[in-house]
């Protein structure tokens, strides 16, 4: 992708390590209805989310202001903007990864393959749209082989040849088999955080899912790793959507083919990358990417 002229690399500040555990998958909203699944060979529609009038409420604190956008099968897009405008609770948003905190209040809807994911059962959901987090989550107490596996074997998948392959397959597809096939029993976290992270990915790819969403999954990451972690993004794009929230605007500029900009709760501009960062809309984008403010 042409690279644009933008801001230097910046890296966003250390959050505590997210807890998304797989018991966190088994929660569910109070009315619940079966998610209807197409195959990945059968989908008709360009776009596979789309986010209507979304407002979130943390209390009495107004976190996402009517957030309208659609995003499209198979590419990668890009949220940006400044800490705290909201960028990750809409991408936890996208697989009800914020019901985890609680005291969440949400109006709007969030429609995937024609269900509205806010009253889909959570554990269906989060198989088709998986989530990385900011830091390498590896399950410390399991091999780099129980990780890969862990998400099919809760769903009750327990088929040794079956959790082999998957396992090969999975970590072929993360960059990671190379190096790390002669010592699949080894604790996962006896992996550098570049390997985690792939291995998180690999875990998260076991399942089949459609969609990823990835939460700054590079920040934390050497630049080695980070430039793996984006080769990654372009290998696995042509059969998922990607969805990534990143501080590092080159990051978004050289990843996501559409991208998001948002402040304070508000989404100011969406649209092809290139646009965005070459001729935006918008005086509030323009400041931002050219490093006024934020």
């Amino acid at each position: 992708m042409e690279q644009n002229n933008i801001p230097k690399d910046s890296t966003a500040a250390a959050k505590p390590a997210d807890t998304a555990a797989i018991t966190a998958a088994s929660s569910s909203a109070p009315a619940v209805v079966p998610i209807q699944i197409q195959s990945k060979h059968d989908k008709m529609s360009t776009t596979i989310i789309e986010v209507k009038d979304l407002n979130i409420y943390f209390g009495a604190t107004h976190a996402i202001k009517g957030v309208n956008m659609a995003i499209k099968q198979n590419s990668v897009t890009s949220i940006i903007g400044p800490s705290g405008c909201g960028k990750s609770t809409l991408l936890r948003t996208l697989n009800r990864m914020h019901e985890i905190s609680g005291g969440v209040t949400i109006t709007g809807s969030v429609i995937y393959e024609g269900n509205d994911i806010l009253t889909t059962d959570a554990t269906e959901l989060r198989k088709r749209i998986g989530m990385v987090f900011q830091k390498p989550n590896p399950f410390p107490s399991m091999s780099i082989q129980e990780n890969v596996v862990a998400g099919l074997r809760y769903t009750g998948v327990h088929s040794s040849s079956f959790l082999r392959e998957t396992t090969e397959k999975c970590l072929i597809k993360a960059g990671l088999w190379e190096e790390v096939h002669d010592r699949l029993k080894e604790p996962a976290i006896k992996l550098s955080g570049g390997q985690q992270q792939r291995l998180c990915i690999a875990r998260a790819l076991a399942v089949n899912p459609d969609v990823l969403l990835m939460d700054e999954p590079a920040s934390a990451l050497d630049p080695i790793s980070t430039a793996k972690i984006e080769e990654l993004i372009f290998e696995l794009q042509p059969n998922y959507t990607i969805v990534i929230v990143t501080h590092n605007m080159q990051q978004a500029a050289r990843v996501s083919s559409e991208t998001a900009f948002m402040y304070l709760g508000q989404l100011i501009e969406f649209g092809k990358t290139k646009d965005v960062f070459s001729n935006p809309k918008h005086k509030q984008t323009e400041s931002y990417i050219t490093g006024r403010f934020g």
